[in-house]
């Protein structure tokens, strides 16, 4: 009975103290204005979880007083209202309304921290990286936003380690699929994979893997690739000197005949920084790990400039490309005006468009009404087809006159 008792005991402080969440923009100036006495008022229903009711008082606060010192407030508490009561129709109004905060009030201290939000709406929905990955591009894009237009906001360096978790859930995301490509023998679409993601995410976790990886594939595509081959070795040598491939990595170049560089000392003080504040997976994030939606970021990186541009999927080196142009490269498409080989201007450009000139024959002959050239033509057919009818009754008339000349005589 004790036990139950107890139960109920906790399950009341921890509910009611799950029901009255402290609301974290408060006013904290104390007045008896209207306005003021309703803005209160729907803080203490946002805390009680009574969204919808909060909502319309601070409808009637905007509508009623327009030219209130509470109203950039109202407008983010309606958003943060929103995001509170949860659910994807909440979150999506959340964000639309953050948005429209960040329009009308650009220069406010609270403009970053809505845009901090709508990151964290998009964060918190990411799924593993072999799953689904809508939302995971959503928050790298918006915390990119953030930094890009509040860079001196204090809550950069927070959407700074947000895009270096984003970044490694995208980077693994990629790390699978060239890894299988890797394992199936397909070893140009493979080092394809893993060349956009050493170039484009160097903080990846992976990321001497990967190098390794691609050196491998790019020494088994042949001879032509040699250099980018070794290159790959290279990399995991002076940017990742405490990684244990390195020894594999110099044994490759020294049996290649290649120079092994010297490690980066910025790249060795990274390193051992990310040891140092590692953070390891605790015991239930070991085992109910596999059931768990979200995904596993605890080896992100804890340092560095996140990389500030998309990712885009790129051609392997091993597809010939048009002379004067490097392999690879992005699969962007351009349109441009057509020329000849020697870039020299087309007829298309120099000659006159032969529909604004058309001969009177043309028109005559599209409007239906006869042109001059064409009754000089019927007439003479005309002529010509009655002049063997005028022939042959000239010859008649001569006879005739013949014979009535004998019978005179």
């Amino acid at each position: 009975m004790r036990f139950w008792i107890s139960l109920l005991i906790v399950c009341a402080v921890v509910g009611g103290g799950c029901r009255r969440k402290k609301y974290e923009n408060p006013i904290t100036k104390d007045t008896e204005q209207p306005d003021k006495v309703l803005y209160d008022k729907s803080i203490r229903d946002i805390e009680k979880g009574r969204y919808e009711v909060a909502r319309l008082t601070l409808n009637t606060l905007m509508n009623t007083y327009d030219t209130s010192e509470y109203l950039a407030k109202a407008k983010l508490a309606i958003a943060d209202s929103w995001m509170r009561e949860g659910g994807s129709h909440a979150l999506a109004q959340a964000e639309a309304e953050y948005k429209d905060f960040i329009l009308f009030y650009p220069s406010m201290e609270e403009s970053a921290e809505a845009q901090v939000k709508i990151c964290d709406i998009h964060y918190k929905q990411m799924d593993k990286s072999d799953r689904d990955n809508t939302h995971t591009l959503r928050a790298e894009e918006e915390c990119r936003q953030l930094l890009t237009q509040f860079p001196n906001s204090r809550f950069a360096p927070q959407a700074a380690q947000r895009l270096r978790d984003i970044q490694e859930v995208i980077g693994d995301s990629e790390y699978r699929v060239g890894d299988y490509y890797y394992h199936k023998a397909t070893y140009p679409a493979a080092a394809n994979r893993m060349q956009a993601i050493t170039d484009h995410y160097p903080l990846f976790s992976h990321s001497d893997d990967a190098l390794m990886k691609l050196g491998d594939s790019y020494s088994k595509m042949g001879p032509r690739f040699r250099d980018r081959s070794i290159t790959a070795f290279q990399r995991i040598v002076r940017e990742y000197p405490l990684s244990p491939l390195v020894d594999e990595a110099k044994k490759r170049l020294k049996a290649m005949e290649a120079e092994i560089p010297e490690a980066d000392p910025v790249a060795l003080a990274r390193m051992k920084y990310e040891q140092e504040n590692a953070t390891p997976r605790g015991y239930w994030a070991r085992t109910w790990g596999v059931f768990s939606k979200s995904p596993d970021m605890s080896t992100a990186a804890k340092s560095g400039q996140p990389t500030m541009t998309a990712m885009r999927p790129t051609i392997p080196v091993s597809i010939p490309t048009p002379g004067g142009q490097a392999g690879g490269g992005v699969t962007d498409v351009t349109v441009s005006t057509a020329a000849d080989s020697g870039g020299a201007p087309t007829a298309l450009d120099t000659q006159p468009d032969a529909r604004l000139s058309q001969p009177a024959s043309t028109s005559g002959a599209s409007s239906g009404t006869p042109s001059s050239s064409d009754s000089t033509a019927t007439s003479g057919s005309q002529d010509s087809s009655t002049q063997p009818t005028d022939q042959s009754s000239t010859s008649k008339s001569s006879s005739k006159k013949q014979k009535q000349d004998k019978k005179k005589k």
